[in-house]
Order: C-alpha cells, then structure tokens, then sequence
C-alpha cells in the first residue's frame, strides 16, 4: 500500500477524489455495504462493467483499503470481497452524492430518467446504545 499513498495527491479533497474516482467505484462499493460479495455476484449486478475492469476496480480499492478480499480454501476456490471499515466509512459520503444527484435531476427536470438509488446509514454506536 505505501506505493500507492506516494502516487496520491496531497490536499486531502484530491487525494480523496482520486481514491473514488472511476466510473465504478461507488457503484462497486454501495453493493459491497450490504455485505461480502463474490466477484460472479457483482458482475451478475452490473451488467455494464468487463470483468477485467471490475477486477481492476477491487484491486486498486484493495490497494487504498477500501475493499479486502478473502479467499476461502475449498474446491474449487471461493472469494468473497467485502468493504473494510475504511471503505464503509464512505458510506455517508455516498449517500450524500446520491442526494445531490437526485437534486440535480430534479432541477434540470430529469428526475424520472434516474435510477433508484438506496444508501441506508449505518446507526453510529451512540445510536445503537440507546
């Protein structure tokens, strides 16, 4: 990883932009926020992406500790990729671009050409608690 952090920008705005950036990062991600996935089932999910690029896609997150990969030993091989806490801690930020996404349609008349967009918060620990 520390090969990566010396290619990212250092004004943190940047360098988290180019940590998200790609046309399906957050679209990768926002399937990996409801729990571990195998690379068959996010393909099976985003019809648009190559597998190369999907496999591309989890291995630079993986680099930035966004996403982990976990290869179980059976016959044959199953992985399963799942967001790290680093990685679900984009979450709200996800939600909040979705939001703004949803306001821009909504102000240039588009809103019925959008997709459905669902990002559920997770509780913080105080929420929990109480």
């Amino acid at each position: 990883m520390a090969r990566m952090i010396k290619r990212l920008p250092m004004l943190p705005a940047e360098r988290a932009l180019k940590v998200i950036s790609g046309r399906w990062k957050a679209v990768i991600l926002y399937y990996l926020f409801d729990g571990p996935r195998r690379l068959s089932a996010l393909k099976a999910l985003m019809p648009g992406i190559t597998q190369k690029v999907l496999i591309d896609q989890l291995r630079e997150m993986e680099e930035h500790g966004l996403v982990s990969r976990e290869i179980f030993a059976e016959v044959p091989a199953r992985v399963e990729y799942s967001a790290t806490p680093l990685g679900l801690s984009l979450e709200p930020i996800l939600l909040a671009l979705c939001q703004w996404g949803q306001h821009h349609a909504d102000e240039l008349d588009e809103r019925a050409h959008l997709a459905d967009c669902i990002i559920r918060p997770r509780p913080t620990a105080e929420a929990s608690a109480n």
